[in-house]
């Protein structure tokens, strides 16, 4: 059977348990990248099977269904920092006050297409300014010191695609990944232009990831920290768990990762400030002059 760029597949040899997209075939050889989670596989193509509408139509669903479930999760704990906010700001309900927020900017580099675009359009249901770009996991060391002067993110994720092959060495041999490498290079030159884990926060990696090599690389959020896959959505939920967290608390790694698809064994990180200031009064724009 002959397979081309962007056909679903699963793998014969693993019992079809993971969804793939096929992102290149050389010869025999495809290399695959997961549908919904940040793995990158080579495959031979005899091992390929591809999607019947069927079973993809199940899939989608499953996946949907986990998505809505974390952004539920999302919301309650939005709605509570909020009344928290309200609460505080008008000394316990007993004044009326108008103020407004600073909006958090995020620098999102994504090493794939698809899953950037998921990406963005979940910020924007979020309510986070993002600015998103696709950049291989190779570039990436050589092209975030630049964007990150260009524009001065409050903070920058770093993901893509990423594996563990026991075959290439150790959990311990940073050789052993597919991209680790390249994310710990673009967290240490990030660190370069802005040093302070609380002035710029970073969240780097992808599926089974070398978590203890980013984090010591300055990351403040990384995958993965017991070598397994997580989600092409796992980011944007750290991100927004920080955004809307007031820059006088912090937040508590262990709630940081409750909204995630993933949880604690994909993701993991160090305590950090909150990100969302507030400032009064709020003064709107008079849109006759």
């Amino acid at each position: 059977m002959k397979f081309v760029k962007g056909d679903l597949v699963t793998r014969n040899s693993y019992n079809h348990d993971l969804l793939f997209r096929v992102a290149d075939v050389r010869d025999e050889e495809a290399i695959l990248h997961g549908e919904y989670l940040r793995l990158e596989a080579d495959a031979n193509v005899s091992d390929l099977k591809k999607v019947e509408s069927r079973d993809l139509e199940k899939r989608r669903k499953e996946s949907k269904s986990k998505e809505e479930f974390s952004y539920r999760l999302f919301r309650q704990d939005y709605q509570l920092l909020e009344e928290r906010r309200e609460f505080e700001v008008t000394d316990g309900y007993t004044k009326e006050v108008d103020y407004f927020r600073l909006p958090t900017k995020v620098l999102h580099l994504d090493g794939d297409e698809q899953y950037l675009k998921r990406c963005i359009d979940l910020y924007e249901k979020i309510g986070l300014m993002v600015h998103g770009l696709y950049v291989s996991e190779r570039d990436m060391p050589q092209r975030i010191g630049e964007l990150i002067r260009k524009i001065q993110p409050n903070i920058v994720v770093l993901t893509g695609h990423d594996a563990y092959s026991a075959n290439k060495g150790d959990r311990k041999d940073l050789r052993a990944y597919r991209h680790s490498k390249y994310f710990q290079e673009a967290v240490r030159e990030a660190r370069l232009v802005t040093p302070y884990v609380d002035e710029l926060v970073i969240f780097a990696g992808a599926c089974q990831s070398h978590f203890e090599s980013l984090i010591r690389a300055g990351a403040n959020f990384a995958s993965s920290p017991a070598r397994i896959n997580i989600h092409a959505l796992d980011p944007v939920y750290i991100v927004a768990k920080i955004a809307y967290t007031s820059f006088v608390e912090k937040v508590n790694v262990f709630e940081v990762t409750r909204n995630t698809l993933t949880g604690k064994n994909g993701l993991g990180g160090i305590e950090t400030r909150g990100l969302l200031r507030i400032g009064m009064p709020y003064i709107p724009q008079d849109k006759n002059k």
